[in-house]
């Protein structure tokens, strides 16, 4: 196992593009870190760097106390799991696990225990004379998993290896993945775009936009406590939707509504007070909000309800909020009213709600998120 240190990574093409921009933390021995971010942020990018099959423009990357900007991928003690399964079809399950030691000339009896010992803890045990088109994709995806545990390396780096799973799979397989790297402590970088993925399965979470960390921290600070709007709107599911607001003393005026914000709202963060007159960008999340005929809060507003989803559990509607939306990418996006995009309100299934209604709309105004407009982070 081994820390992996990155120091003002950099990555610029031949064309000039920078993917990458200073990108500096470090990931503890033992830590399962999640890359996660857009298409294109440069998630996969950084993981290829990692894993040596990129150059490094500038920065210095460290696997343990070694310095490996120039390391072979070989050489740097790592073993990868891509989103395709990369199995050879006309080897065994024993075979394709086995392969990577064979390659590394391990005597037959120490190949045999690794195996056995790989196919054990992944279940796969009565499978090993079975070859990979005789397999589901999960059985598929953990032959690759086995392939990279049989070489006991200092890290795992883990490229979407569920995206060709489906629905269910994955998340089986995702909670196969995190018990089998809290087993075998070994640290792991993992990519993914499914932020459901990210803040199921990470220790910490890396967030990036354009090649820049946006921040890296728990899931739960990630949600809890966003260090910007772009982090508090892709983080959740559905995302928080961002409007334009105004505050004044204790009130926020949202659209042509009040809401009267809580003691606790000031206490949490105490610099909103300094805000008092200016704009303001407000974030609300779905499961903040309710049908307020049947999940009264000390803040209440109204809007048109736009879509109605029934989930069981659950109902996701969709509101039309008369207040103008925030884009959380763009800084200078800022719709008029009229192009407003539909909030997605968590209701309870009891809601009678219907498409067409002026809904009475309960929200936790305590759990409002608050952004500075021109620079888009959190105000605390």
């Amino acid at each position: 196992m081994a820390e992996i240190c990155l120091s003002n990574i950099n990555k610029v093409y031949g064309d000039s593009f920078h993917a990458i921009r200073n990108l500096t933390f470090d990931i503890k021995d033992g830590e399962f870190l999640v890359f996660v971010g857009p298409s294109g942020c440069g998630k996969s990018t950084a993981l290829r760097m990692i894993a040596g099959l990129e150059s490094i423009s500038g920065g210095e990357l460290r696997i343990g106390d070694r310095l490996v900007n120039h390391v072979d991928p070989k050489d740097r003690d790592i073993a990868m799991v891509f989103q395709s399964y990369a199995l050879y079809p006309h080897k065994t399950v024993r075979e394709n696990i086995a392969f990577p030691l064979r390659m590394a000339k391990l005597p037959k009896p120490e190949i045999d225990r690794r195996v056995e010992e790989a196919a054990r803890i992944l279940e796969l045990t009565p499978h090993l004379d079975r070859k990979p088109g005789r397999l589901s994709g999960g059985q598929r995806q953990r032959v690759a998993m086995g392939r990279a545990i049989v070489r006991k390396p200092a890290a795992f780096l883990m490229d979407e290896p569920l995206s060709n799973l489906d629905a269910k799979l994955r998340v089986q397989m995702r909670a196969e993945i995190s018990r089998l790297q809290k087993e075998l402590g070994v640290t792991t970088v993992y990519v993914t775009h499914d932020q459901i993925e990210a803040m199921t399965m990470g220790d910490r979470v890396a967030v990036l936009k354009g090649g820049v960390l946006q921040q890296i921290d728990t899931p739960k600070n990630l949600y809890d406590r966003p260090i910007n709007a772009f982090v508090a709107a892709f983080i959740g599911s559905p995302s928080m939707t961002l409007y334009e607001a105004s505050l004044s003393g204790e009130e926020l005026r949202l659209g042509s509504q009040t809401i009267r914000l809580p003691d606790e709202v000031f206490a949490a963060r105490p610099c909103l007070r300094s805000n008092g007159g200016r704009r303001v960008v407000v974030g609300i999340r779905p499961e903040d909000m309710d049908d307020a005929s049947i999940a009264p809060a000390s803040a209440e507003i109204q809007a048109a309800v736009t879509l109605v989803e029934g989930l069981g559990a659950e109902t996701m509607v969709h509101l039309a909020i008369d207040a103008p939306w925030v884009d959380a990418g763009d800084p200078d996006a800022i719709a008029e009213i009229g192009q407003q995009r539909s909030a997605v309100g968590r209701f309870s299934p009891k809601t009678a709600v219907q498409i067409g209604d002026r809904a009475r709309v309960a929200l936790n105004a305590s759990n409002l998120h608050f952004f500075d407009p021109e620079t888009r982070t959190s105000i605390w």
